[in-house]
């Protein structure tokens, strides 16, 4: 693809009006948000007390707009097959109401503002852990890994795993394993956390040339890995009560939860049922919020 064609509106009707809702629709709110849960829960589980309240503030300002402006670059980069699929057909950008020079400039401009305020209102260790996973998400994986291997998410799972780590680091100012172990933890959530929504919408990647697991090889394969996978999650759910991170509590909870997910992927894996697989995904969010929930609860008990 052309720079030039790049930059061209994926839809021709370019004179839409923006408004403010279709810049935050880019921003991917819901997930960002789910983000920051994880990087607040990092960065109370790096203290014994309260974390500073301007820390607190500035430093989950500072990763929600430069995780914003990753969405963004994602939107951008994606815009012309968004014209293809038929979820994203209607985003801002296929729909002409925001251009990808807007979109471009839009997102340079908060992911320097968040880089300003972690810089100089937090610290320069989590700016540039920040930064790394901005350029993993928005250049390495919806760049490059997205379209060059059906492994795309495992590899690139880990910029989307950062945000306990960013928490932890702009408490600290260290990066300690601890905090490493909640990567881990997010790192092994997200391949059964994302393929089974890429079986759910496998007729629309197979219109594209994204190599998604289940328009390569097949939902089979995509189910067992799913499995596979979920099980290498719930072992590595059990390390923080390992290693005296947490205590009971924790444990009893990522047992039940990571039974649940365990449920879940193995009737994925040996119904038809073509709502099995969406029940799955939505049940992986609820997974990983309330593990971290029990995560924190513990931390305080």
């Amino acid at each position: 693809m052309s720079q030039a064609s790049f930059f061209k509106p994926a839809n021709d009707a370019g004179n839409k009006t923006a408004s403010w809702r279709d810049y935050y629709e880019m921003c991917k709110p819901r997930v960002v948000m789910m983000m920051i849960l994880t990087s607040l829960i990092g960065m109370f589980l790096a203290v014994p007390g309260m974390v500073a309240l301007d820390i607190l503030i500035w430093g989950n300002l500072g990763i929600a707009l430069v995780a914003s402006a990753g969405a963004v670059v994602n939107h951008l980069i994606d815009h012309q097959v968004d014209t293809i699929m038929q979820r994203t057909i209607k985003r801002p950008i296929p729909q002409g109401k925001v251009s990808p020079v807007q979109a471009l400039l839009f997102a340079l401009g908060i992911c320097l503002l968040g880089m300003l305020i972690l810089i100089f209102l937090v610290n320069p260790l989590s700016a540039w852990l920040t930064l790394a996973s901005f350029v993993g998400y928005a250049i390495i994986y919806t760049g490059f890994l997205k379209r060059a291997t059906p492994q795309n998410i495992v590899i690139g799972g880990l910029s989307g795993a950062m945000p306990p780590l960013l928490g932890w680091t702009a408490v600290t100012g260290t990066v300690d394993p601890n905090g490493l172990l909640l990567v881990l933890i997010i790192f092994a959530w997200t391949p059964p956390h994302f393929w089974p929504l890429a079986i759910h919408r496998k007729s629309d990647y197979a219109k594209t040339d994204i190599p998604m697991l289940p328009v390569t090889h097949g939902d089979p394969l995509t189910k067992l890995h799913t499995l596979l996978y979920t099980i290498i999650m719930c072992l590595v759910t059990i390390l923080p009560y390992l290693t005296g991170m947490s205590g009971p509590l924790y444990l009893a909870a990522a047992i039940l939860l990571g039974g649940g997910f365990l449920y879940h992927s193995l009737r994925l894996l040996v119904t038809d049922n073509p709502r099995a697989a969406l029940t799955t995904f939505r049940y992986s969010i609820v997974y990983l919020i309330a593990l971290f929930i029990a995560l924190l609860i513990d931390h305080y008990l």
